[in-house]
């Protein structure tokens, strides 16, 4: 049996805005992100969705609500659909980090490793589709995560380095007979031009 799963980015905050590294930081949605949540939720409103899964961050919690209230369901968080932990980075601009941390490795800055958070997307990713055989659910995550589970299941094609995960973009994907595949990438047809 198959399982589909949308796996969506929340919606924008102040430090999306800002370029700030959020991470673990625990950073609401902003005006545009609660705009951008809801329209989501119309776009997805006739889709059979059995479930509304989220990290458990203000960010995406928010995104899934707007999501969850067209399927009278109630969200479920995960910690292990966390954005990356940037330990040191977090708060700061991408130019602030690139003047502070030039030439530091990242492990150094107390940064999850990509092999360790990829490992952690592909195990939350399998353990939720087989929990839902023949059904299809939502999960909202952050843009490291999905890039690396994308990264996965396209054997390095899309995802890290190489993917833009807009704030609600969202990319469909299929599990069946033990196997993965990417129907849709970063879409945001809900948004508007």
């Amino acid at each position: 049996m198959k399982t589909i799963i949308y796996l969506v980015r929340h919606g924008e905050t102040d430090w999306n805005a800002a370029r700030r590294v959020q991470g673990h930081s625990d950073i609401d949605l902003n005006e545009r992100g609660f705009l951008q949540a809801r329209r989501l939720g119309e776009h997805l409103r006739g889709k059979p969705i059995h479930a509304v899964y989220s990290s458990d961050l203000s960010r995406a919690r928010s995104t899934a609500a707007q999501i969850a209230r067209h399927f009278f369901c109630e969200v479920v968080t995960d910690r292990s659909l966390r954005e990356r932990c940037y330990g040191e980075w977090e708060g700061l601009t991408y130019e602030e980090v690139q003047a502070r941390f030039a030439g530091r490795d990242e492990s150094s800055c107390g940064i999850e490793s990509f092999a360790k958070m990829q490992e952690r997307a592909v195990r939350t990713m399998t353990e939720l589709a087989l929990r839902h055989p023949g059904e299809s659910i939502v999960v909202v995550s952050h843009g490291g995560f999905i890039n690396c589970f994308l990264h996965y299941v396209t054997g390095g094609r899309q995802g890290t380095g190489i993917t833009k995960i807009d704030n609600t973009g969202y990319c469909v994907f299929q599990y069946c007979d033990q196997n993965w595949e990417v129907h849709r990438v970063n879409s945001t047809d809900h948004l508007p031009a």
